[in-house]
């Protein structure tokens, strides 16, 4: 069977694309509804910066269509702060904060690491280790969540699903062929990361589905990618589609409002989106 694609932006509350993507007028609160109209999935990423609220992720779900599908991005704090060590405690609130509240909405959670951690084959291995590979695991994991989510907490799925794990890595060290031994043997994607060649850029398959992040074709968050480039990356998603391999990617060049053109342009390319 053919593995299933998805193309859209990573996040989607960028007051640059008032009145040049959006609508003139649009209302602030239905930017996701619009984008949503144009593609199938999105990432989140207000829940690098902070843990959201159950209300928040409820409303997402709610003003997207059905067949929609969220990534959400992990904390900061675990990752950039505790750069994962001792993680039980904030792994519990991240998940207990409404991620299960997207329900059938909820894809992959990507986890990318600081430009300054190097590989550690043994501290990866932990933090995979404590990764809930179930929605019925997160729920679970999400009911140790501390005092800081009492009374906001959101600690039930409504039915058990698989859940993936995508790992995005900035640091020349993951280049060692062991990181990815590693990934293949905990069933976590490698994030494929077009970066202006700012980041290692390496383009592996390493569990079930492929994870792209297109940060910019020439120039880091900012420059759009050409019909030449597009086609590229359509070429290489056809591929792993017809290897039975499911893909999520995510324009992240979203300064000069690349993002949500380069998706609707990709997406065109496979045929897939507009998902209403």
């Amino acid at each position: 069977m053919p593995g299933r694609v998805r193309i859209g932006t990573s996040g989607w509350v960028y007051p640059p694309w008032r009145g040049v993507f959006y609508p003139p007028k649009l209302a602030h609160r239905r930017e996701l509804e619009y984008l949503s109209g144009q593609v199938d999935s999105v990432e989140i990423n207000g829940s690098f910066y902070a843990l959201q609220r159950p209300s928040s992720y409820e409303a997402w779900r709610d003003q997207t269509p059905e067949g929609f599908v969220f990534a959400v991005k992990g904390g900061r704090f675990i990752t950039h702060m505790k750069r994962l060590r001792d993680v039980d405690g904030p792994l519990a609130n991240f998940f207990a904060s409404g991620v299960l509240a997207l329900r059938a909405k909820l894809g992959p959670v990507l986890w990318q690491l600081p430009p300054t951690l190097a590989f550690d084959a043994a501290l990866l291995a932990d933090f995979f280790a404590m990764l809930p590979r179930t929605t019925a695991a997160a729920a679970a994991l999400a009911t140790r969540h501390d005092e800081r989510l009492a009374g906001r907490a959101w600690t039930v799925a409504d039915t058990d699903r698989p859940l993936r794990h995508a790992l995005e890595v900035r640091h020349p060290s993951f280049t060692d062929p062991a990181f990815l031994d590693l990934l293949r043997d905990h069933d976590i994607a490698v994030v494929i990361a077009d970066a202006a060649a700012s980041w290692p850029y390496l383009e592996h398959v390493t569990t079930g589905f492929a994870y792209v992040r297109l940060h910019g074709s020439t120039e880091l968050y900012a420059s759009g990618y050409p019909d030449e480039a597009l086609d590229e990356w359509a070429a290489r998603i056809r591929g792993w589609a017809a290897d039975g391999v499911d893909t999520y990617a995510y324009f992240d060049n979203d300064a000069k409002v690349a993002a949500p053109r380069d998706a609707m342009a990709l997406a065109a390319r496979l045929a897939v989106g507009r998902v209403n």
